[in-house]
């Protein structure tokens, strides 16, 4: 026999099998002719010819015989019976073994398997009608003669293992093996019909899909074409859906703005939510999504931006320039949160709009003065009725970009109660390792505002948090010199007073000794909020004189300053007249700038008490007991005087609370100057913190100080050694006019000032 090796193949007595020429290239088998007996072996697994053995082969096999052979080699072969194989050898070129019949089983009669037969045959020809190839199977199940037939037709299509065809083939009993057939083949045809209709089921909602989509997409078409022609009609919805699509929010954001869009679809325009919803998308539209590069800044043309918009401030613009510097480098926003901490009207919040221009930024102020809720700051839950973004999201809404400059204005007058802490909520604002995600309650989504640079200002930094004041680089605004405030006025603020006013430079001319006058008379801040509001007044005074009296020109001299501004209702502080035991010139920081003050003594008969007025707050009070103690012990002997008699420690101008520690050395001097009857010279002044060793501490606020000393008429001021780097700060016009003599210890002053 020419033994034959198949694997996954069910071949059953009884049946013929069709095989194609290829089955002639093997070697063992080129010789084949017809009526040649063929021994076909069962493969355990699909291996090739060199790596087989004898064990790689079931011990059931099935015999049969060449039934025909025709011109193109293709060959039939009818099966006869089953055979037990053993004494398989293989090698590279053929296979022998050897073989015995099996008889099989008839345990069944003819009829029942012609019964089986035809239900099969039937079940077949109803199952193959619902497939486009029915017609085809359909002359091939007619032509089938057997259930053996069956199984064997069907085997590559049976969703039964190698193994259990296999075992259908080794089967000896014709029952048995009958009813694995039909097992198989029934098998074959439930599993069919699931497979059929789950793909049916698939293909009809893949085609349900695609044509919604193709619905969709023509709706939309038209939908356009529609809203071209009437643009007055869209909806809200396609409106904000345009908008969402635009937009390039982040993912987040993306689905919290559709499930928004999706309710409101849901609500419709007469929905009690309709509004809201309205709102929010709004509000999320309205915001840049998209990040813009920065355009290419050019620090000479940022430094001309920053000199024609500002006289003065120096060091401010050094400080700005090297900021914008850091970010060219760095190609983004980098270098610390600056605070800006001076005066009123030097110029904080309109440098923040110069910042803007120099580097091509949108600008936006928000006001923190007097806030008192968090929810200001970090917006409130959409849950509440009447909910709004917080100041910080509504700026960015406001600016349009996602870099503006960001100038948040009078951080020190943060409020905090039961609402919150809005200082708090700032802290995340102005984090930049936090602010990329930063959360809006109202959002509900995150928002990145690493990129705007934020710019802050203050009056001082004694009620800004520790951690706030932390993340931000303080920057002093000194107080404008008289000189500086000349200049700005002439730069500045007269000509766009007389172009508000509608006044041409021929029409009114302000001599420089007219504007000095008003500087000197007319204004007493540190900045030049109160001296753009002598302009304005000036400037309506003189329009109504062009406009009345029909004059061509008006020229405004230092005698006619009262006639445009009316009388003067401002006094400053002069330096005193003469020498008064007891009395001595100090000085003092308010929120205003630097004013002069005097600390007046006085003994009258009594028992040695103290008397303090003045509306002096209790840091002041103790600085007085200091300098009590101080006297007492450098002048034990005059000291005996405030024993017998009581002690009265008055600072003028009552009206005004007065507080700090600076007034100490000034207290010590007057009360010394009182028991010792030496008078000081009013052209000294003095400021510095003392302590009970006698050493001069240092003290704030030394620029504007120094400043209003000049203004008074001061020639010589004393201040603690410790604040020497602070005369950086000071202006050189100051500089030039004071004798600023720096000390150590309170007895350096008191022997320069007490010399007779």
């Amino acid at each position: 026999m020419i033994i034959v090796p198949i694997y996954d193949m069910m071949i059953l007595p009884g049946v013929t099998f069709y095989f194609k020429s290829e089955i002639l290239q093997r070697p063992d088998i080129a010789e084949i002719k017809k009526d040649e007996d063929i021994l076909f072996i069962v493969q355990k697994s699909d291996k090739e010819r060199g790596g087989m053995t004898a064990d790689d082969f079931y011990p059931v096999g099935i015999s049969g015989k060449v039934d025909n052979i025709d011109s193109e080699g293709n060959i039939s072969i009818k099966a006869n019976e089953r055979v037990e194989i053993c004494d398989i050898e293989v090698s590279e070129q053929v296979i022998e073994a050897s073989a015995s019949s099996l008889e099989d089983k008839e345990d069944i009669t003819p009829e029942e398997v012609g019964q089986k037969f035809e239900k099969i045959k039937s079940s077949l020809l109803k199952f193959v009608q619902g497939f486009q190839w029915g017609v085809w199977a359909r002359s091939f199940i007619l032509h089938w003669r057997s259930l053996d037939e069956v199984a064997c037709a069907l085997s590559g299509y049976l969703t039964i293992s190698s193994e259990e065809k296999y075992a259908i083939m080794e089967t000896g009993s014709k029952k048995e093996r009958y009813e694995k057939i039909e097992a198989a083949v029934y098998e074959f045809m439930a599993v069919s019909k699931i497979s059929r209709e789950a793909e049916d089921a698939q293909e009809e909602t893949n085609e349900q899909a695609y044509r919604e989509m193709a619905i969709k997409k023509q709706i939309e078409i038209l939908q356009r074409q529609l809203d071209e022609m009437h643009p007055e009609n869209i909806s809200d919805v396609r409106r904000f859906e345009s908008k969402l699509n635009e937009s390039g929010m982040n993912e987040e954001a993306r689905r919290e703005a559709d499930k928004v869009l999706n309710r409101m679809k849901q609500e419709g325009k007469d929905g009690h939510e309709y509004g809201m919803l309205y709102d929010y998308l709004d509000f999320l539209t309205s915001l840049s999504w998209q990040t813009h590069e920065d355009d290419n800044v050019d620090l000479l043309e940022a430094e001309r931006i920053l000199d024609e918009d500002h006289y003065g401030l120096k060091k401010v613009k050094e400080r700005i320039i090297q900021q914008m510097a850091v970010m060219i480098l760095n190609k983004k926003q980098a270098g610390s949160i600056l605070l800006f901490v001076g005066p009123p009207g030097t110029g904080k919040t309109s440098i923040g709009q110069s910042i803007a221009r120099a580097l091509h930024r949108g600008y936006v102020r928000i006001s923190l003065g007097g806030i008192r809720d968090e929810a200001e700051i970090r917006g409130h839950r959409r849950t509440y009725i009447g909910a709004m973004p917080g100041r910080i999201m509504e700026g960015m809404k406001r600016s349009g970009v996602m870099n503006p400059v960001m100038v948040l204005d009078e951080v020190d007058k943060l409020a905090k109660d039961y609402g919150g802490d809005p200082a708090s909520a700032l802290l995340e604002v102005l984090d930049p390792e936090q602010n990329s995600n930063f959360t809006d309650h109202y959002m509900n989504v995150p928002y990145d505002l690493s990129k705007v640079l934020f710019v802050c200002t203050a009056n001082t930094t004694d009620t800004i948090p520790e951690p706030l004041l932390n993340r931000m680089e303080v920057i002093q605004f000194p107080g404008y010199t008289a000189l500086e405030k000349f200049q700005i006025a002439r730069k500045h603020l007269i000509p766009k007073a007389m172009l508000s006013m509608g006044i041409k430079a021929r029409n009114l001319n302000i001599t420089d000794g007219a504007l000095r006058k008003i500087i000197d008379d007319y204004t007493m801040e540190s900045g030049v909020r109160g001296l753009k509001k002598q302009i304005d007044t000036l400037c309506r005074s003189a329009a109504v004189k062009l406009v009345k009296e029909e004059q061509k020109s008006i020229t405004v001299s230092e005698k006619r300053v009262a006639e445009f501004l009316g009388r003067n209702v401002l006094h400053h502080e002069g330096i005193l007249e003469e020498k008064i035991p007891g009395v001595v010139t100090g000085l003092a920081w308010t929120s205003a700038g630097g004013e002069i003050l005097f600390i007046e003594t006085s003994l009258t008969k009594g028992s040695g008490k103290i008397q303090i007025t003045g509306q002096l707050g209790e840091v002041m009070k103790e600085s007085a007991q200091i300098a009590i103690t101080l006297v007492k012990a450098l002048y034990p002997e005059e000291a005996e005087k405030l024993n017998t008699n009581d002690l009265h420690i008055h600072v003028p101008a009552g009206a005004v609370p007065k507080d700090g520690p600076s007034a100490g050395i000034t207290l010590l001097t007057a009360i010394a100057s009182l028991i010792t009857g030496r008078g000081v010279d009013p052209e000294y002044a003095m400021t510095g913190e003392i302590s009970l060793r006698g050493r001069i501490m240092p003290i704030g606020g030394l620029p504007e100080k120094l400043l209003a000393a000049q203004r008074a008429g001061i020639t010589m001021v004393f201040i603690p050694e410790d604040n020497i780097d602070d005369l950086e700060e000071v202006a050189e016009e100051v500089k030039g006019k004071l004798q600023i003599l720096p000390v150590k210890k309170v007895t350096d002053v008191l022997k320069t000032v007490l010399t007779s």
